[in-house]
């Protein structure tokens, strides 16, 4: 994965954020990114923040130098930034622990999902690593599904290989008892680690959760597809866009715009419109989809997916995002 690299337009939406009163300034949709960072040099002077690093130099692509900006500005003006959500914490810890950047960002996903259900006494640092005893996930299946895991089934405390086989075994007992896919996977997978099996098995956890927490806020009796939630967030889209998708991995979506027209839907005062691009390019694609992330967040949606997964379009994770936009709007309903 390419290092996280701060932008002079992300760093010029930093500022806005923390000191609206100072942009009197309309940003022209010209802007480039010269512009963003000599706007962003001028207006940090004027807020006090000791610029080190001049605005051609913001535009290098120095990682380093970029953070060090950041860094100035949250020196200076630190007392005007909100505190993060638990995901939001999890997602830095994440991005800068340089022990976990070998890991997929599936695990990375799952594992934050994972860590934000409030489990008591339930924190992994590594999935693989943390459900090879079984406890983990008959832990997250029990939350899901509260009483559906025996506990007097499970070997606890966990002394040796045989005990943590029998938890996975078991655990992979109650995944076929919840109709998940489980060909070719067994106890043994989980226990020896199996990355691929083990990132199988979970998302179908993940997946079923949420189904669940769609289930539970929607009216009637049958449960939520993926098709539903597409047909959903279509014809939300519909009454003020002509774009639609067509599946989870549909390939237009990388540009985020059919996510802006959602998230438009729910809430049309949300995004300001001058800040997305058409998505042509690279740089584009990465603005636009950080963008649609951090409204979503704003929102209230727990997000868990990152802005690579929507320039690749991973269907599991768009799926999610999709979800989680679904799930705000019906919350918003019910009010």
């Amino acid at each position: 994965q390419n290092p996280v690299f701060i932008t002079p337009q992300m760093i010029f939406e930093v500022l806005r954020s923390l000191s609206s009163s100072s942009f009197d300034r309309i940003v022209s949709e010209g802007f480039d990114q010269m512009k963003y960072a000599e706007t962003v040099c001028e207006i940090s002077r004027k807020l006090g923040v000791h610029v080190v690093v001049p605005p051609q130099d913001l535009c290098l692509g120095n990682r380093r130098l970029n953070e060090l900006f950041v860094a100035c500005v949250f020196r200076t003006l630190g007392s005007g930034i909100e505190q993060l959500s638990k995901e939001e914490e999890l997602e830095v810890v994440t991005l800068f622990d340089d022990f976990d950047s070998g890991n997929s960002r599936e695990e990375r996903a799952f594992r934050m999902w994972i860590n934000t259900l409030g489990i008591s006494d339930l924190y992994i640092s590594n999935l693989f690593d943390g459900c090879s005893d079984g406890l983990v996930l008959l832990k997250v299946i029990d939350h899901i599904e509260p009483n559906f895991v025996d506990w007097k089934n499970v070997e606890n405390p966990v002394t040796n290989k045989f005990k943590k086989v029998a938890n996975c075994n078991y655990v992979i007992n109650l995944g076929k008892q919840l109709h998940f896919s489980l060909v070719g996977i067994g106890g043994v997978d989980i226990m020896g680690a199996n990355q691929t099996l083990v990132l199988a098995y979970i998302w179908q956890l993940m997946r079923c959760h949420i189904i669940k927490f769609l289930n539970d806020l929607t009216v009637g009796d049958k449960r939520v597809t993926d098709e539903q939630i597409i047909k959903w967030c279509n014809t939300k889209v519909s009454a003020n866009s002509a774009r639609q998708m067509k599946s989870f991995q549909d390939q237009s979506l990388t540009d985020s715009l059919f996510f802006f027209d959602l998230l438009a839907s729910v809430e049309p005062r949300i995004i300001d419109w001058k800040l997305i691009t058409p998505g042509r390019t690279k740089d584009n694609l990465m603005l636009n989809a950080r963008y649609a992330i951090s409204i979503a967040r704003k929102l209230g949606a727990t997000i868990f997916l990152l802005p690579e997964d929507i320039i690749e379009c991973k269907p599991k994770m768009i799926l999610t995002f999709c979800a989680a936009i679904m799930a705000i709007a019906l919350q918003r309903q019910q009010k």
